[in-house]
């Protein structure tokens, strides 16, 4: 299939010299010399919305028929009616490869469990490996005897003082992927989730095992246990495999590059994802829609100010209050008070373009239309206990036709220190489908913050 324009602005922009130079320290960075790999396809399955615990209850039906090999890797880890549904799982899961007489391989990455946790992790990135004897009290799972079946390994990498590794991605027997916003945990915010097959599959496993692995070889290696027909299974899906899709990591970094207020902000770390984003954002011709829990990334916010410039339509739907101790800590501002300043420039540029029109020459092009929003749960939500209380979902839809999903929000810190991880698909159809299903669930659960007159 012929690549979609963005491809091909984006590998040229990951293929300039001072990119790759600057990516050469980066963990993973398989792809440095190669921007190309990152390219592949993807079948698109089920596409879910609700909390946490309701995302995982759709991704844990797949997690207890695994034949070989479960990889989970999440950010956050906490005790929580999440961490019991998944423990039930692993016991269904480990019950089932003891009456086949075989083992199943499960491997549980995560970041952050606790400050305590943070405070004293090595900085390391091979990182820490839990003893199966402290499963149970240090993270809520089944003692090691209650799963005979399972060669399990628990491992966290966290490097302070900013970088948690905040990807969140589930991959079943290198056949299928889930790319949940949700962690392991107890919030009762919205998120959402994507099941993904087909040669995209790859691209999660071999991340998995260039940094959680700790495995730097070039080859793609399954367990043993798989049988060849499933590696050779990834370069088609049934003839669904037919999404163009790119890959799009992005590693952390420890300088945060911290700039004082009246600074302009450092440019961001030209990751695979970051580099997508802005390009994407730039060449948008009609539409930005942006779901993302925070906003204070200042090369986001400068781009969407440009694409309105140019007469692009901007939507966005944000959280009001959602880790507002984070974002101070992490970016010295609230995603309030970006959206306040964000409105402000929207505003004055838009004067600027009033003052500066010369009628006998005609109207210059308008102003995109701007909308931004708070996420708010519905009225009562207080007596619905699966009312989600905010919005933690990662989403960004460019012309009604390319998708990017992920663990990457529009805030400081996931666009300077921390690792993510991100998808996008070139779809209308898949495009279409998640922003009908957006707009049933967002009933009733936004408030309008600014809303420009067309």
């Amino acid at each position: 299939m012929p690549d979609h324009g963005l491809v091909t602005d984006f590998l040229h922009a990951a293929s300039d010299p001072r990119t790759i130079e600057s990516q050469r320290a980066d963990k993973p960075n398989c792809w440095t010399i190669d921007p190309s790999a990152l390219l592949t396809t993807c079948a698109t399955g089920r596409f879910d919305l609700g909390t946490g615990e309701d995302i995982y209850n759709s991704i844990l039906p797949a997690i207890e028929v695994a034949q070989y090999e479960v990889i989970l890797v999440t950010c956050f880890w906490a005790r929580s009616h999440t961490l019991d549904r998944l423990n039930d799982s692993l016991r269904k899961l480990s019950a089932s490869a003891i009456a086949r007489k075989s083992k199943v391989a499960v491997r549980i990455c995560f970041s952050s469990s606790s400050l305590w946790q943070k405070l004293f992790h090595t900085t390391s990135l091979e990182g820490s490996i839990v003893s199966p004897t402290k499963w149970s009290s240090q993270l809520g799972l089944p003692a090691n005897d209650e799963l005979p079946g399972l060669d399990l390994e628990t491992k966290s990498i966290f490097v302070r003082p900013f970088s948690v590794m905040h990807p969140k991605f589930i991959v079943v027997d290198r056949q299928v992927a889930f790319l949940p916003s949700c962690n392991i945990s107890w919030e009762d915010w919205f998120e959402g989730c994507i099941e993904l097959r087909g040669s995209i599959v790859a691209q999660f496993a071999r991340f998995w095992q260039a940094f959680w692995a700790n495995d730097h070889t070039s080859e793609y290696n399954l367990p043993r246990d798989i049988p060849q027909s499933v590696l050779d299974g990834h370069g088609e899906s049934n003839k669904t495999d037919q999404t163009q899709a790119l890959f799009l990591p992005s590693p952390h970094r420890r300088n945060p590059r911290l700039s004082f207020p009246w600074q302009a902000a450092a440019p961001p770390p030209p990751t695979p994802l970051n580099i997508f984003v802005l390009t994407a954002l730039s060449n948008a011709k009609r539409t930005i829609f942006m779901q993302t829990p925070n906003l204070t990334s200042q090369p986001v916010i400068a781009a969407l100010l440009a694409a309105l410039d140019r007469g692009v339509n901007v939507r966005i739907l944000t959280s009001e209050k959602l880790m507002r101790l984070e974002q101070i800590v992490t970016a010295g501002t609230t995603t309030a008070r970006c959206v306040e300043r964000f409105v402000t420039e929207y505003e004055s540029a838009g004067r600027q373009r009033s003052d500066d029109r010369d009628l006998e020459a005609g109207s210059l092009l308008q102003s995109g239309r701007l909308s931004i929003l708070y996420y708010t749960p519905r009225h009562g939500a207080e007596k619905q206990s699966n009312e989600p209380v905010q919005s933690h979902l990662k989403l960004t839809i460019i012309d009604d036709e390319v998708v990017v999903l992920g663990s990457g929000n529009m805030d400081r810190a996931s666009w300077y220190t921390s690792q993510e991880l991100g998808v996008a698909v070139f779809s209308r159809d898949l495009a279409a489908r998640i922003i009908d299903d957006l707009q049933a669930s967002m009933k009733d659960r936004e408030k309008v913050v600014f809303n420009s007159q067309p």
